[in-house]
């Protein structure tokens, strides 16, 4: 056995790529190493912006063989009449490479036993390398100079090692060999990797950390002891940290200063150009008011520190000295006299612009407030906050920095004197933002945050523009998911079909394109309600069984399912087979009036009975969402239905018996389907 190490040496790479790349890159070399036959005990992905690496302990010195049955001809083209081998099975034999009389029949034909012996590894390696490199996707590649091949950027180096030894292959004409680079500035000279082992090691010597989870936890203490220091309390960010970690090799945290006027203005309007544009870490008090300093992250050591420091100064303070511009010039109009500049600011193509979108919202949040059981106050907030939700873009602080959309929004309104809740709405509308994102909080910015999406939704399928594969530009996905969250945090029990009929009412386009996209969006928010399901662990039988019927209230869905899941209903067979044979008997029949005059057997009356019993305590607890305590009162049917199965003709000839038969079986049926159907149940 002995360690592999691959590292794929590049100029700088896109930060927001390399964490794909990280996971692509030990994907393939799980799955080439595999195809190539040769086992391993683990495999270890190191990466900085200029690096790719993989590191695999324990690999196997040769493929193992591969064992082989070759089919050859039919029995009857083997051997002759009297079982002498045939010239066909002869030349079959020949080029296997085994002698006739070894060959084995089954199944009509003759079968040869091939043993391929394995190859050392460091023969086969190149192939896997290179597959492992060539394999790897990502959005847009470069060929540089005169190369033909395709890569993020160029490649400069390649080291390929089996133990002690250079794995021989050459990429876009760079050869492999022993030979590493370190740091760009700290390191000096070639970085000799004799082994895999001493790969984290020597390059650290060379001021390269390799290890990403090192790097992060490096750059995270750097910057915690730097805030501890300056007694302040660091901005944590998650995507930033990433981002830094796949910018930097070598970490050197280092803080400077913000002038105190710049400390006026809204914490967002300071905080966005420091964190989303110039990658800086704001440090603020236990109250959430800034201090006057910025954490960042050099990508090399403590040399000349204060000029690095005067210089990143410099360049904040050109961009909070815009900030502070576009700000005073907001400020001489309120936001709702910015409102009207919404009418050069187009939505969507043929959908009007974002002034009809702000009217729509007015008539739409108001529509699922009064839907909601909102109080009157509550309504109120609502229209109001729809009202301004969309005037902070066009401001001038908005245009420069688009990410302050909604944040602009709440801090104009309360310097105008707007309601806490109506502020708050204006920026819980775009909420959720990203997978993991908190939930809007108040009533108004529930109705406003789904009224959003859900506008965004009708017209963007009106155009015809569903996402299809990996194409979802208008972020229609992740807005549908958010919707699908905010109605369970909120456990607001409501139509969806009422909020998605009531968006497309107020766009333009025919009663046919509006009937064939709420149809879509049905089937859009259906797809990622399974999703949702899937992930949070529910059964695929489970969710087939409650999202059966038409797609109407999205919390009870969701409540189905998790009492499904709970009750154990799927270990009640005895009952889902009689809803089973329910189904199968009632599938074309048509519901109607049961009539008790119609009854001749016994077990119809009693069928009917026991139905008569349940039935109103049934509903009961449908109609509170209580679905698992149904399952005691539904159970006490099976019994009445399989005897009513045994014993009765449904099918009687008398046409009036017959269809009382089915129209009672398919209301007795009909009270199991109000949880799901139970026959998708496996």
């Amino acid at each position: 056995m002995k360690d592999l190490l691959l590292e794929i040496g590049t100029e700088e790479m896109p930060a927001n790529i390399m964490p794909s790349l990280v996971s692509q890159f030990k994907t393939l070399a799980e799955q080439k190493l595999a195809e190539a036959r040769l086992s391993f005990e683990n495999i270890k992905i190191y990466a900085t912006p200029r690096r790719l690496t993989a590191y695999v302990a324990g690999a196997a010195e040769k493929q193992s063989d591969e064992v082989l049955d070759k089919r050859g001809p039919s029995v009857q083209a083997a051997y002759d009449k009297d079982g002498n081998p045939t010239r066909a099975l002869q030349g079959f034999a020949r080029g296997q490479h085994v002698d006739v009389s070894s060959v084995e029949v089954k199944d009509n034909y003759v079968y040869a036993h091939v043993v391929n012996e394995g190859r050392p590894a460091i023969e086969v390696l190149p192939e896997v390398f290179t597959a492992m490199v060539s394999g790897l996707n990502y959005p847009k590649g470069m060929r540089w100079g005169n190369e033909e091949f395709k890569f993020l950027r160029p490649i400069r180096w390649i080291v390929a090692l089996i133990g002690n030894e250079v794995v021989p292959m050459e990429i876009a004409h760079v050869k492999s060999s022993h030979v590493s680079r370190g740091h760009r500035v700290l390191s000096h000279g070639e970085v000799i990797i004799n082994e895999p082992k001493d790969y984290v090691e020597a390059m650290r010597k060379a001021f390269v950390i390799v290890d990403i989870d090192e790097r992060r936890e490096m750059i995270k203490k750097q910057l915690q002891d730097l805030a501890d220091k300056l007694g302040g309390k660091l901005w944590h960010n998650a995507g930033l940290l990433e981002e830094i970690n796949f910018i930097v090799e070598y970490s050197t945290a280092l803080y400077g200063k913000i002038d105190e006027e710049f400390l006026k203005l809204p914490v967002p309007a300071v905080v966005t150009p420091m964190r989303d544009h110039q990658r800086y870490y704001p440090l603020h008090k236990e109250d959430g008011s800034l201090l006057p300093y910025f954490l960042t992250v050099r990508n090399g050591g403590t040399k000349a520190l204060d000029n690095v420091r005067v210089g990143n100064e410099r360049v904040l303070r050109a961009r909070l000295d815009d900030a502070k511009f576009f700000f005073n010039n907001d400020r001489k109009k309120s936001l709702e006299e910015h409102r009207a500049d919404l009418v050069r600011i187009n939505y969507q193509e043929g959908m009007g612009n974002m002034l009809d979108k702000s009217d729509r919202l007015m008539k739409l949040s108001g529509a699922l407030a009064e839907d909601w059981g909102f109080t009157d106050e509550e309504k109120a907030d609502t229209r109001r906050a729809a009202f301004l939700s969309k005037a902070d873009l066009s401001t001038e602080l908005v245009k420069e920095f688009t990410e302050l959309q909604g944040e602009m929004g709440r801090e104009y309104a309360m310097l105008d004197g707007e309601k806490q809740t109506v502020a708050d709405a204006i920026f819980e509308q775009y909420m959720p933002r990203f997978a993991g994102d908190i939930l809007p909080g108040t009533a108004a910015g529930r109705a406003l945050s789904v009224a959003d999406k859900l506008d965004n939704l009708a017209a963007t399928f009106l155009r015809g523009m569903i996402p299809t594969g990996s194409q979802d530009p208008f972020a229609l996905r992740r807005q549908t998911i958010g919707a699908v969250h905010i109605l369970n945090a909120g456990k607001i029990h409501w139509d969806i079909r009422r909020g998605i009929a009531g968006a497309l009412a107020l766009l333009p386009g025919t009663e046919e394109q509006k009937q064939t996209a709420e149809t879509a969006i049905l089937s859009f928010f259906r797809d990622r309600i399974r999703q949702i399901l899937l992930s949070d662990g529910i059964a695929y039988d489970i969710i087939d069984a409650v999202l059966a019927g038409e797609l109407t209230d999205i919390y009870d869905a969701f409540l189905k399912a998790q009492s499904m899941t709970e009750s154990k209903l799927k270990e009640n067979t005895e009952l889902r087979q009689a809803v089973t044979r329910l189904h199968n008997i009632t599938k074309n029949a048509e519901e109607g009036l049961v009539s008790a005059d119609l009854f001749r057997e016994d077990a119809e009356k009693a069928l009917w009975d026991a139905y008569q019993k349940v039935e109103g305590k049934v509903h009961s607890l449908y109609a509170a969402h209580d679905y698992a305590a149904a399952m005691p009162l539904l159970d006490t049917l099976t019994q009445p239905v399989n005897h009513y199965l045994d014993d009765v003709m449904v099918m009687d000839k008398d046409e009036k018996v017959r269809n009382n038969r089915l129209a009672m079986l398919k209301t007795v049926l009909a009270l199991f389907d109000g949880w799901g159907d139970f026959s998708k149940l496996v």
